[in-house]
Order: C-alpha cells, then sequence, then structure tokens
C-alpha cells in the first residue's frame, strides 16, 4: 500500500508542478503582450506628434504595400523626433522627401554578370 500511496502523491506532485509552470508561462504571455502594446502605443504617440493627418495617411498606404519600407521610415522618424531634429509637423511633401531617402539609402544594386562557357566552338576554322 505504501506504493500506491507514494505514487498518488508524485501523480499530485506533478500535476501540480504542471499547473505552476503553465501559469508562468500564461503570466509571461500577458506580460509580453502588454509591452508590446506599450511599444505601438508609444510608436503611435510620437508619430501623431511629428506627422500632420495627410502625411499620417500615406504612411499608413505604405504600411499596407511595403511594411519593412514603413517600418524603417517610422524609425527614422522617431529617431529624429528624439534627437530634436524635427521642428514641427511633417507634411506630406516632407514625408514623401524622407521616403525618397530612405529609398535610396535601402536600394538593391542588382548586377548580372553572363559566364559564357568556352565548349566547342562551331566559329573556328582550324577544329578539323
Amino acid at each position: 500500500m505504501a506504493d500506491e500511496e507514494l505514487e498518488i502523491l508524485r501523480r499530485q506532485r506533478l500535476s501540480e508542478l504542471q499547473a505552476k509552470h503553465g501559469g508562468w508561462t500564461n503570466h509571461y504571455c500577458v506580460v509580453d503582450r502588454w509591452a508590446t502594446k506599450r511599444d505601438a502605443d508609444m510608436r503611435n504617440n510620437i508619430l501623431a506628434q511629428v506627422l500632420d493627418q495627410s502625411a499620417r495617411g500615406r504612411l499608413s498606404n505604405l504600411a499596407l504595400v511595403k511594411p519593412d519600407k514603413a517600418k524603417a521610415v517610422e524609425n527614422y522618424l522617431i529617431q529624429m523626433a528624439r534627437s530634436g531634429q524635427l521642428g514641427g509637423k511633417i507634411s506630406e511633401s516632407g514625408l514623401i522627401e524622407i521616403l525618397e531617402k530612405v529609398s535610396q539609402q535601402t536600394e538593391k544594386k542588382m548586377t548580372v554578370k553572363f559566364n559564357r562557357r568556352r565548349v566547342l566552338d562551331s566559329d573556328e576554322e582550324g577544329d578539323d
């Protein structure tokens, strides 16, 4: 009977540990979601202070089509705002200039190189 009681205690302890571990995992997920939401709210607040309505509309349209480029522009604007380089709100034309700058910096240069095989060319006379 002692073996059965010991097995029951082990199972109870195992279930307690699993419940406790699962509880901590859920807690960390909630904290992570909260931190992510807080960061997104902070970014949106900074962008609302820096951009006027037409520029925000253009940036949100860009985010739908090219989210990576929009994120790069947002980071650039936030960095400029934090360092005090922006005097006032940026208009749509100012945002277009910033978009062009970011596009030039992130532009990928593509080159094509042809490697021609030099096997038996039929143009050469003297191979006969």
